[in-house]
């Protein structure tokens, strides 16, 4: 366990990178295109949850079960897994409680924006690309290791992430924007903030790679288990479900389930 090829590393780190651009895409859209079509925008945030909680829960769980039952026994790696799984929605509770995600609050047609408080929606441009910032850490581990693990698991989940992550840039852009009038800082700013990704990932390798073991990443995918089905239930579903007119949630939810079970068994032929 300790010998990983450099070859997969780099894999996993090049996967984690992409994701976590994808928040400069966010940053581009809000300066080349008309404000998103809600109903759209609703899905696509439907579909990345559904997809993040179907391969947490159907793939990434089991691995950790799988690693913890070769070290120590059936009944006993179920156990391990679950607490994990637990201990990883405490790990991202705990971070949503210091430092709460504001994006949600930030449309266009927020009062804020009006008003054209600049300095305001300065501090308030700061303080969201802070706090989603804080949040891509444990995004870009959870891709990381997916991914280390199996390229098969890792990639439709960095494909999850990155759809999560465009309205996250987006949600940079706008109050940077409208606060200094800079296109390219704008779009500077929600790109560096995607960048925490692979920042994460490289820290937590960092820090683990001396102690890596079976035990050691069961521990590590149940952690991640917790925390993709967290932030799907907390952020890209109520979020969906804000600007979903109808039934583009449910709908959204039930394509992302559907598509990542069938690309998982394509990977499994």
């Amino acid at each position: 366990m300790h010998d990983i090829a450099l070859h997969n590393i780099l894999v996993a780190l090049a996967v984690t990178t992409a994701a976590g651009l994808a928040t400069g895409i966010g940053g581009l859209l809000v300066f080349t295109t008309k404000a998103p079509n809600a109903r759209m925008l609703a899905f696509g945030l439907a579909f990345a949850g559904g997809a993040m909680v179907f391969v947490s829960l159907s793939e990434i769980l089991s691995k950790s079960i799988v690693s913890f039952s070769h070290v120590y026994g059936d009944s006993r790696g179920f156990t391990y897994a679950t607490l994990a799984f637990l201990g990883g929605l405490l790990l991202i509770v705990g971070i949503d409680r210091l430092v709460p995600n504001p994006h949600e609050g930030l449309e266009t047609d927020d009062p804020m924006f009006r008003e054209h408080n600049r300095e305001y929606i300065k501090r308030v441009g700061l303080l969201t690309a802070f706090a989603i910032t804080a949040h891509n850490f444990p995004e870009g581990l959870a891709t990381f290791f997916a991914t280390l693990g199996d390229p098969g698991v890792g990639l439709p989940l960095a494909f999850a992430i990155a759809i999560h992550n465009i309205p996250e840039g987006i949600a940079i852009a706008v109050p940077v924007y409208y606060a200094t009038g800079n296109k390219r800082l704008a779009f500077v700013a929600s790109l560096l903030s995607g960048l925490a990704e692979p920042v994460g990932a490289i820290v937590g390798y960092t820090v683990l790679r001396p102690v890596m073991s079976e035990a050691v990443f069961g521990g590590v995918f149940g952690l991640i288990a917790g925390v993709m089905v967290f932030l799907a239930l907390d952020e890209l579903l109520p979020a969906a479900k804000r600007y979903a007119k109808g039934h583009e949630t449910v709908y959204g939810l039930v394509a992302g389930m559907s598509v990542l079970a069938l690309s998982l068994v394509l990977f499994k032929w």
